[in-house]
């Protein structure tokens, strides 16, 4: 299967801030552009300020190649800022700020039609905590053909989350990606009992799931589908910043969904590909020629 395929990250668009720079953030994004690294025609959608914060965001996406055809404007709210700090082990915290321009991602014809011819779309719960911008992913996603993928990254940020939004997030979503320090919040909202893969099992058949990808960091992952789990180790690499990482590995797990690759083959390029981010500064380094020929 050689052909191109168009996928969507909808959701948060925002400057990652650190003590010393600035750098483009937001999973979907990251998302986008790993797609679009890997192949596919890849569109952000979201919603930027008309300030020099948003021009500063279309120019560095015009930089990285991405289309930005989707990213909306608002003159009423400013871009969206993250301040980021670092442990020393490079693992990221976040300050969100609130009320900002991806808060507010009007649905609109021109969405709706984008909507219509995706393969595949990725969406979050961070971005959900605006009544309008919730309202218009889930109206994208609905728009959606029934058979593309919809991958629910779970994402959580602060206290941006509830388990009405993630439950009707499941439902909306053919796959849901999620770390292992996100399992046990869903564990307690659903009830969820037994060990690691009994609750992995348990989430998707309970939402009718085709896939559910569970992510531990340096220790790899595990993908679970209706009749098979696939364990893959984590790729050894030095840890620089895991900023976009998860997002790296969502997208390499959607493009190899989409080239129906056997689920250990997607398992094990999602970690090289998340591991290679890793050992990177920044959430969108430009990925080996190697990995990009995958």
């Amino acid at each position: 299967m050689n052909r191109e395929f168009t996928v969507a990250g909808i959701g948060e668009l925002l400057w990652d801030v650190f003590p010393h720079h600035k750098r483009l953030g937001g999973a979907p994004a990251n998302f986008a552009f790993h797609c679009y690294q890997l192949g596919a025609t890849a569109y952000p959608v979201s919603c930027v300020g008309t300030d020099d914060l948003g021009l500063a965001i279309r120019d560095k996406l015009r930089e990285m190649g991405v289309d930005a055809s989707y990213v909306l404007e608002s003159d009423t709210f400013p871009t969206g800022t993250v301040q980021v700090t670092l442990n020393d082990k490079g693992k990221p915290s976040y300050q969100i700020f609130e009320n900002v321009a991806w808060d507010h991602i009007v649905f609109s014809s021109g969405l709706k039609a984008l909507a219509a011819k995706l393969d595949a779309v990725c969406f979050g719960s961070l971005s959900q905590r605006s009544p309008v911008s919730r309202a218009s992913i889930r109206a994208f996603l609905r728009e959606m053909p029934e058979a593309a993928v919809k991958i629910f990254d779970v994402n959580l940020r602060q206290s941006y989350f509830s388990k009405e939004q993630i439950e009707e997030s499941l439902r909306l979503a053919s796959i849901l990606k999620l770390s292992d320090e996100e399992l046990p919040l869903l564990a307690g909202y659903f009830g969820l009992r037994g060990d690691v893969m009994d609750q992995l099992n348990e989430v998707r058949e309970r939402f009718d799931l085709e896939l559910v990808a569970y992510t531990r960091g340096p220790d790899g992952s595990v993908l679970v589908a209706g009749n098979e789990v696939n364990v893959a180790p984590g790729v050894e690499g030095l840890a620089v910043d895991s900023v976009g990482a998860g997002d790296s590995f969502t997208a390499s797990l959607c493009m190899g969904v989409l080239k129906d690759w056997p689920l250990s083959r997607v398992n094990a390029f999602a970690n090289r590909v998340a591991s290679f981010v890793c050992s990177q500064k920044g959430a969108t380094p430009l990925l080996p020629e190697d990995l990009k020929k995958f």
